[in-house]
């Protein structure tokens, strides 16, 4: 055999590799010639959204989340139904869709068929957190919709009362580390939570004390007068003290000291493992060698992004409308 030859085998053996590693893999550009607008028309929408509304942002961020943690990221939140997966407990107070349906919309009458709402959802996400003055990062495109949506599905997201040993495991199961877990819980550095979540960690904690003792003596009282015993349980208070309206690193800083919101957080800071990772990011030198948060932060919420997607086209669909299946 020629030397000719074997290059021409050898580079042929590479293509196939590298073909079979992107076969149904998501990519960056993924509609560069399908619907090369698509995200500037989502990043317009979502612009006007939270133009109108400023709480929209952690909505929607909040939304991909979600999404993804139950049957991965397939837009089956997204579903309208009796049984769909909307209306889970887990996913109380789940709003935004109407800005997905908007930007799916618009993006029928460009390029109709082509752009999942699943993807929709991921580019909104990014885009609520570059307008909250938060990282841009680029957001690989390939996603289908699924094809279920059930209520008893998202029984086992990870909830506020969870231990940390227990969302640790439940988060790898989806393939994200403990340092993700941090991170993606620092996204709760904007939006608000409803003092329903919050009254068995002020007034009923355990049997031997009122209030959660994790949380600082100059946070109670504080807390205590936004959500008052036997007061309004959907009113709603910053998840982020002192940053709310602002993606960076306070919901770690707040952790720290004490003021953390959600038992979940506060939780975070009472394990050695998961404490040692949010001190890294106030170490002495870290504001030159790092960790960073933003990059981290980006790096953990791509890989969420890509838990259990469909993709190829064998896999789901590319829904006409969000809320339904086609």
């Amino acid at each position: 055999m020629s030397s000719r030859s074997t290059l021409v085998i050898v580079l042929a053996l590479i293509l196939l590799t590298i073909i079979s590693f992107s076969h149904g893999q998501l990519q960056l550009g993924f509609y560069s010639s399908t619907c090369p607008d698509v995200e500037d028309i989502v990043t317009s929408v979502v612009r006007d959204a939270i133009l109108s509304d400023p709480t929209v942002a952690a909505a929607l961020l909040r939304m991909h989340y979600h999404d993804c943690f139950v049957h991965g990221c397939d837009a089956s939140v997204l579903i309208e139904g009796p049984r769909a997966e909307r209306g889970a407990l887990n996913h109380a107070g789940l709003r935004g869709f109407d800005v997905i349906e908007r930007a799916k919309s618009e993006l029928e009458e460009e390029c109709p068929g082509v752009v999942s709402c699943a993807d929709i959802v991921a580019l909104a996400a990014r885009d609520s957190i570059v307008m909250s003055d938060g990282p841009s990062y680029e957001v690989p495109t390939g996603r289908r919709d699924g094809r279920r949506s059930n209520m008893s599905d998202a029984d086992n997201m990870p909830e506020l009362r969870d231990s940390v040993d227990v969302l640790r495991a439940k988060f790898a199961e989806k393939g994200l580390s403990e340092t993700d877990l941090v991170l993606l819980s620092a996204a709760h550095t904007i939006g608000t939570t409803a003092c329903f979540f919050m009254e068995r960690r002020l007034y009923d904690f355990a049997p031997d004390s009122n209030s959660d003792p994790s949380i600082s003596p100059d946070f109670l009282p504080e807390l205590e007068s936004q959500c008052p015993r036997g007061g309004d349980v959907n009113a709603r208070l910053p998840l982020d003290r002192g940053s709310e309206w602002s993606f960076d690193d306070g919901i770690l800083r707040n952790i720290r000291g004490g003021f953390a919101v959600l038992e979940s957080d506060a939780k975070l800071y009472l394990d050695e493992s998961t404490q040692s990772i949010i001190d890294s990011y106030f170490g002495f030198f870290s504001s030159i060698f790092g960790p960073f948060f933003e990059s981290d932060f980006t790096d953990s919420i791509v890989r969420m992004g890509q838990i259990g997607v469909k993709t190829g086209s064998h896999e789901g669909e590319i829904r006409q409308v969000c809320s339904a299946f086609n």
